[in-house]
Parts: C-alpha cells; structure tokens; sequence
C-alpha cells in the first residue's frame, strides 16, 4: 500500500472503474429471470447467537429458500480485539440445531469463500488501491489521540463528532514527507456531496446526505483490516449476493455505501433493512441477558422450530399471525413485501405454549415419537440415576405411553423429569404421618384399595376402576370421594397438589 501511495504522488492516474449511478427503483423484490438469488448472514463473532441474530438469519433463509436460492454466513471478524474465543463455532452450530443451516460458510466451504473476512485482505487491499488510482480515496495520518481529541470536544459542545477530514486536501508534497515517517496510514473514503438515493424493499425510499453530517470514514486501517463499509461493499460484490437483508441500524449507512459502489463501479445489490426485534414492553434485546441466547433455550429444552414461530409471530412478513406454523410453512407463506417498518414486540412468556403445540406436534408423528423416547430416555437416566430401582421404566414402551398421555399437558420434555412427575420414575417416599393428616381411616382404605387390586382376575379400564373407587368411598361411612382420592393420589405420586391430573 505505501509503494502505491508513493507512485500515486505522481500525475494522477484516470478513473479504472466507471461510476454508475443509482437511479430510483420499482418496489418490487428485484428477483430478475436467469438471476440466483443469493443473500447472506453475516454476524460478528463478537458473541454468541442471539434471538435478534437468529431473526435475521432465518427471514434471510426463508427467503433464499422460497426462490430456490443460496443462503450464505459470512463472519465479520475484522475486530481483532472484540472476538470472542468459540462464538464463530457457536454461531454455526446453533443455525444448524435451529434447522437454517448455510449452503456456504466457513465451516461447509462454497465457490466463494473463503467466508471469515479475516482471510479475504488481499481483497480489500486491491479495492483500496483502486479508490486510491481514482482519487475516491486517500491517505490519513491522523493519531488516535488526535481523533479523541475531536470526539470529546464534539461532545462538549453537544455535537456529533466527526471527522474534519483533515488530510483530505493534503498535497503531494505533504503526503511523501508524512509517508516517510508513517508508511502505513489508514485509507479514508471521500464522501460525495450527493448521495444516491435507493428503494429499500421494506422502508421505501431513501436518501441520506452523510456527507453533511459526518466526515470521510475510514475504509481501511493501518494494520491493513477493513472496516465494515468496505468489508461489505467488496464481500457482497464478489459473492454475488443479490439481496442483502439486514438490520434497521445500518439504513442510514446504506447511501455511504451506494456511494463505494459507485466508486468501484460495481452494480449493488437489492435491500431490504428489517426492523428490531423489541423485548414486549419496547426496550432492545440486551446481550447481558443470558437467556436471549440460543444455547440457553436449547439446554432448557425449548424446540427449534418454537422460536423460529415465536420470532416470526411476533413480526411481519406473512399475510397473518398464526401459532404453530412449520419452517416449511414459514417459507410458503413468507412474504418480503408484507413487512413493515413497526419494530417486533417479542413477548417470551408465550415461548412454553408455542413449545407445547410444536411437541404435540412432534408426538404425533410415529418417526419423530420414537427420538422422543430416546431422548426422554437419556434425561430419565441423566436426571434420576441411581435412584431408579426398578429399571423397566426406561423401557420404550413405557416411555411411549407417558409421552402420549402428557402431550398437551407439558410444554417441554424435561417437565417430565421434574419433580412434579418424579413418580413416574422413582417411587415416591410418603411417612404414615403424611397420610394419616388426611385420613383417620388410612390404614382401612389402604386395606380396601389392595383388596381391589389383588381381587382375583381383576382387570380394570379407567371407568371401572373409577365406578369401583367411587363403591369404595361410598362404603366407608363418614368418608368422602375427595378424601379417598387425595390419599391415593399422595400416597402414589407425593404431590399433595392435584395439579399433575389436570
């Protein structure tokens, strides 16, 4: 780059890339005839997975899918000091167990990787030669502490702060004598007085004059990293992304980069910024809440295809609101013209009944049943362990029927495991004393109930043994029907609450 920059001190060179302007566009969804669709989720592995990067993904998905496009992750780890060890992992691994997995990553490869920008310098390198051969760019041997220094007096007067673009008009001159001393300078983008406008396919029309309201951004830094304006602009060409669907934060900074475009001369792609996804009382999903992680709502039990419903719910994008829709329903029926500006209220309280309906979902379905078992199986043992005396309860059979006789009553399997439901397992520890609170008759009940039980050829379905616990009662003079059945249902599950019968 310093070799370059010393040769540009010479007669300028001619523009190598014609500028195209971007004219005003139909709202349509751009999807052109013989074009790929191609769109990408491109998070930084700053952290882990969150519900507001898992929306993104998944409108991004559900749209390549629908128009049998590709769906690519891209990680945008050029802040070398931000990253965070196993989040570039965690990223990959929790679209692939939210069902979303990419068609091209860093992981499965794909035609246009490589797909960390950390390995993709050389490109940014040569689009920074070329903006500087135009003159679209130049040198900037600013300090850091000189840079402070115009942020804080900024503020202290109760303005933005922003560049003054100070090296901007530096000479030929002033730039070989600033270059002997500093070979590596960072590399700012000159911001036209008229920014192209654009169709966004969500907000409309727009147009952001950044040029009035901050100074030239820096493209590239000194230790020859990008940042992300031209890490974006370079990625998405050379991708060949079609659609870039991303956050409502970077709207503003959308004619900055219809600007480089125009500098590079390379045709940008559609847009389409998606509005924030809202805690349920208006504020923004806060990353130092552990629980908007997916690894959290994975370890606690909560289905793939729950969340996916919740946070597409919650929003818009579909022609209406309905609980219980299916990623392959979610692609059918998604609309990108459909959503609107309003942020999306996620309200998590609603998660355990979007769950319960996606497992009796599963429940229904013998193949899906099957890896219920095995999965109740695994929590059973992990769970109970050593205190499983009698080992017939994790046979699948048996599993089987508990499954079937809870669905719609719990929202997660591992309610099964939970100390309300520790009788199915394990065999519940009632003292005399307990029993007897409820009953002065316990031992005479006790004895009726086995007499019934060991009744020779007995064999009950539920309204007989109903109908003869009711004769039972009634032959107990002084005792109720609820109070038989509030010992029986102690003495067998140790929950005095009759909540588990509902």
């Amino acid at each position: 780059m310093a070799a370059l920059l010393k040769k540009l001190l010479g007669p300028k060179t001619a523009l190598a890339a014609s500028s195209r302007g971007v004219g005003r566009r139909e709202a349509s969804l751009g999807i052109d005839a013989g074009v790929a669709v191609r769109v990408r989720f491109a998070p930084s592995p700053t952290g882990f997975l969150h519900l507001g990067g898992l929306r993104t993904a998944l409108y991004n998905y559900i749209f390549a899918k629908k128009y049998q496009g590709s769906f690519i992750l891209r990680l945008e780890d050029t802040d070398q000091t931000r990253l965070v060890p196993g989040a570039a992992e965690n990223i990959e691994d929790m679209l692939e167990w939210a069902g979303i997995p990419p068609d091209e990553s860093p992981r499965r490869g794909g035609p246009a990787g490589p797909y960390q920008q950390s390995q993709r310098l050389a490109l940014y390198a040569q689009a920074a030669e070329a903006l500087l051969r135009s003159g679209a760019a130049y040198p900037c041997f600013c300090s850091p502490q000189r840079l402070e220094l115009l942020k804080k007096e900024a503020l202290r007067s109760y303005q933005t702060p922003r560049y003054d673009n100070r090296c901007r008009n530096l000479s030929q001159a002033q730039v070989a004598q600033k270059l002997a001393t500093d070979p590596k300078p960072a590399i700012r983008f000159r911001l036209e007085e008229e920014a192209p406008g654009f169709q966004d396919l969500v907000y409309g029309w727009n147009q952001h004059e950044v040029a009035s309201v901050e100074g030239d951004p820096v493209i590239l830094k000194s230790d020859g990293f990008p940042t992300y304006h031209l890490a974006c602009v370079v990625d998405d060409h050379h991708m060949g992304i079609s659609h870039v669907l991303r956050g409502s934060e970077w709207l503003v900074s959308t004619s900055k980069h219809l600007l480089l475009y125009q500098a590079l001369g390379w045709q940008p792609p559609r847009f389409a910024h998606l509005p924030l996804v809202l805690n349920k009382d208006g504020h923004k999903l806060s990353k130092r809440q552990g629980d908007i992680f997916l690894e959290h709502f994975m370890a606690a039990g909560f289905l793939p295809d729950a969340l996916l419903d919740i946070i597409t719910n919650c929003g818009s994008g579909f022609a209406e609101n309905q609980m219980g829709r299916t990623l392959p329903e979610l692609i059918t029926q998604f609309d990108l013209s459909r959503i609107t500006c309003h942020s999306a209220l996620l309200d998590l309280e609603k998660l355990p009944e979007f769950n319960r309906l996606h497992l009796r979902r599963l429940v229904s379905s013998d193949a899906q049943r099957r890896q219920l078992v095995r999965k109740l199986q695994a929590l059973v043992e992990e769970t109970f362990g050593s205190q499983l005396r009698d080992r017939a309860v994790l046979d699948p059979a048996y599993l089987e029927r508990i499954i079937l006789l809870r669905q719609g009553h719990v929202c997660r399997l591992q309610d099964l495991v939970s100390p309300l439901y520790s009788y199915l397992w394990t065999r519940p520890t009632v003292g005399r004393e307990q029993l007897g609170a409820i009953s002065e008759k316990v031992d005479k009940i006790a004895e009726r109930v086995l007499g019934l039980l060991e009744r020779s050829g007995a064999s009950f379905t539920q309204d007989m043994l109903n109908r003869e616990l009711k004769k039972l009662s009634e032959s107990l003079e002084g005792t109720k029907h609820s109070e038989v059945m509030r010992l029986l249902r102690v003495a067998l599950s140790g929950q005095p609450d009759p909540q588990w019968l509902r």
